[in-house]
């Protein structure tokens, strides 16, 4: 489960105090002390008790919320620090409904990533900073064993319930830690540190069922898959040949498996889409050739 950091520092830090400290250092969490670094600016973030609400006061002051670019990550995220700012962080606050909450009622705990267990393909610290904290079911399981096709099984270790709880700082692991969060007992923010590097976009992030134990879908999606399916929709002979070559070749196998699907997608008839599926089965990833198997299976039912 998530490491638990106990950093006790009375010191308080602005939102740009922070983020000087950090970019000053670089975060990689993979090395004890720039994660120990890190934790610290987050703790003396997490006490100054009074800078984001100052900050919520005065984003709804100028109605900036609904216009503002910076938040691609939803309603119930505050960005303190937009990605790519700086190289490999960003900063933000995560707000975190209770089951009597209005927002959670009207929008399904869907919205808030309730319910959903699921990994990260990002290392990230978070700091409990206002209410009782959320709670979360947490597992491990080995990335390396997984090639990530939807039914996949996976050795998911169950590892505890526990609540984030106020002042606590966990690290989140990159391809460990699997949690399913829960409910706030009562409304609840978060502070994180955000890992982002420029592989992160090809490193693959799941969520999976529980009862099964195995992989349910795969999370992490690119802007280069979508733009590779609509080049084979409205390209021609050279669209294709990049597809089929990213097939066979490409070092993602997420990528692999979008470029067949493309492929599949502008075939002609049932039996063009059965020949593509059979020759991405042995294309030389385990992920697309259980696929393409059930894709292939598809077609006959």
């Amino acid at each position: 489960m998530p490491r638990i950091i106990d950093i006790a520092d009375p010191s308080v830090a602005s939102v740009q105090e922070c983020a000087a400290a950090i970019d000053a250092a670089g975060f990689d969490p993979r090395d004890e002390d720039s994660l120990m670094h890190a934790a610290l600016w987050l703790r003396r973030l997490g006490n100054d008790r009074t800078f984001l609400g100052d900050l919520l006061v005065a984003e709804l002051a100028e109605n900036r919320r609904e216009e503002d670019e910076r938040n691609s990550y939803g309603a119930q995220v505050v960005m303190l620090v937009a990605p790519g700012l700086h190289d490999d962080f960003f900063l933000r606050a995560n707000l975190w409904p209770a089951v009597q909450d209005h927002a959670l009622r009207a929008s399904g705990g869907a919205s808030f990533v309730y319910g959903l267990p699921h990994d990260h393909n990002f290392d990230f610290l978070t700091l409990g900073y206002f209410g009782p904290g959320y709670w979360s079911d947490y597992y491990e399981y080995d990335y390396e064993a997984v090639a990530g096709w939807n039914g996949e099984p996976v050795d998911l270790r169950f590892m505890g319930r526990q609540r984030l709880e106020p002042g606590q700082i966990m690290h989140y692991r990159a391809h460990r830690d699997v949690h399913a969060q829960l409910p706030a007992d009562e409304l609840s923010v978060t502070l994180n540190v955000m890992h982002a590097s420029g592989a992160q976009g090809w490193l693959d992030q799941y969520r999976f069922d529980l009862e099964k134990r195995e992989v349910a879908g795969m999370l992490s999606h690119g802007s280069s898959e979508a733009f590779l399916r609509i080049a084979v929709g409205l390209g021609g002979d050279e669209a294709l040949e990049l597809a089929r070559s990213f097939g066979h070749e490409h070092p993602s196998d997420r990528m692999r498996l979008h470029a067949w699907s493309a492929l599949a997608s502008a075939a002609p008839d049932t039996a063009a889409r059965d020949a593509l599926w059979r020759e991405a089965e042995g294309a030389g990833s385990r992920l697309v050739a259980h696929e393409a198997a059930a894709r292939r299976a598809m077609l006959v039912e």
